[in-house]
């Protein structure tokens, strides 16, 4: 009996339940604003993109991406009115749940907390 249920458990452990990779997502990323999570497909990572156009105008892109097009760069074309403008994007990917975030701000240290404290006191009063 204990080896049927032992035999049960190792095959079960065959079986893992997949749990799907969450993402944010946002076609253009205007200071991480508009962002959504989004669930990616088995054959896909999360991904943050960073374009420029003519080495000017910088873009950001997110969003879940397949593995055969992860860490290249690749040329968007977005259209106005006016004109149509070739961004290159280079798309860098990660696989951790909302992994594709914005990094964090810098943290002040202790020692720069103080001085600018003491600075301000000495200025201030």
């Amino acid at each position: 009996m204990n080896r049927i249920i032992l035999s049960i458990f190792a095959v079960g452990l065959c079986f893992s339940v997949g749990q799907a990779l969450q993402c944010f997502k946002c076609d253009i990323c205007i200071l991480n604003l508009f962002q959504t999570k989004v669930t990616c497909n088995a054959e896909e990572q999360c991904f943050s993109g960073v374009g420029k156009a003519a080495k000017v105008m910088e873009i950001n892109t997110k969003g879940c991406l397949n593995r055969n097009n992860c860490n290249k760069v690749t040329e968007t074309t977005f259209s106005s009115m006016s004109n149509t403008t070739v961004y290159s994007v280079n798309k860098t990917c990660c696989s951790s749940d909302l992994c594709n975030a914005a990094p964090g701000l810098p943290r002040m240290s202790i020692l720069h907390l103080a001085l600018a404290t003491t600075f301000m006191t000495k200025v201030l009063v």
